[in-house]
Parts: structure tokens; sequence; C-alpha cells
């Protein structure tokens, strides 16, 4: 197995009402399937699927996905400054802020939002791991002549 995640796929009550969501924060919609909405993103993508289809799929009761699952999606930015920004924006999109942006025990700038579905959200500033030109992310950072 290569070491990357293709798509990403949130389980969702209302296909729309998250694709207008993450619309609202900037992303684009590419053509998929009738019953998939998808956002290519920087080295992946992401997919949303109605949550009982996605049951289906798997072959398993819808009431089993749901709740907080212990996973957060992240976004990292380029400044602290530029952390609550995004979770306003996130805010105003229809997320809900669960903690605001602040400073972390190891060094960095974060909060976290949860999208109209609750899927979780982290934006950061890791001044440890610089983001690429076009914004890729790796744990050590892109620094010179990466």
């Amino acid at each position: 197995m290569q070491k990357r995640i293709s798509l990403i796929t949130l389980a969702v009550a209302e296909l729309e009402k998250s694709a207008r969501f993450y619309e609202a924060l900037g992303w684009k919609r590419v053509p998929s399937p009738g019953g998939v909405i998808a956002f290519d993103l920087i080295g992946q993508s992401l997919g949303l699927y109605p949550k009982e289809k996605l049951a289906e799929d798997m072959g398993i009761d819808v009431n089993e996905i749901g709740g907080f699952s212990g996973i957060t999606l992240a976004h990292n930015v380029r400044s602290a400054g530029d952390v609550a920004p995004m979770l306003a924006a996130a805010e105003a999109a229809g997320g809900r802020i669960l903690r605001p942006a602040g400073d972390v025990f190891w060094g960095g700038h974060m909060g976290y939002f949860a999208d109209p579905d609750g899927h979780v959200w982290e934006i950061a500033h890791n001044p440890f791991a610089p983001l690429s030109p076009d914004g890729a992310f790796r744990w050590q950072g892109y620094g010179e002549g990466s």
C-alpha cells in the first residue's frame, strides 16, 4: 500500500446542505456520479455521500454510523493569524466552533469546528512544519530545498 490517502468520504445527513457548507468555505465541486458530491483537494479528494447510502455500501446498519468517531480532519494554514478567520468562515457557513483559536503546548496555534454533520476539523498553524508553495503538508514540513 502506498503512503497516501486518496479519498476522504464523509457520511452526511443532507447532501446539498453539506455541499453548500464546503462551497461556502471556497471549495469547488467536480463532476461526479449522481448521489455523490466531490471536491478535489491538494493531493486527494473529499467525497460527500448520504449516510444511508454509505451504510448500505459498507453492509452495516445506518445506526452504526454516527457520533464522534475519534477521527479529526486537519487543515493547516501558513500563519497563526490565519486560524481564527478560517474558524469564523466555518461558523458563518453553518459550522459549530468546538474550540476557539489559541496557542497550544507544543508551540502551534489551533482551533476546532464541526461541520453540519458533526465531522470535526482542526485548523492549525504548525511553525515546525511549513507548507509547500502549493499548500501541501507533511509532518516535518517543507523547508529550503524540499
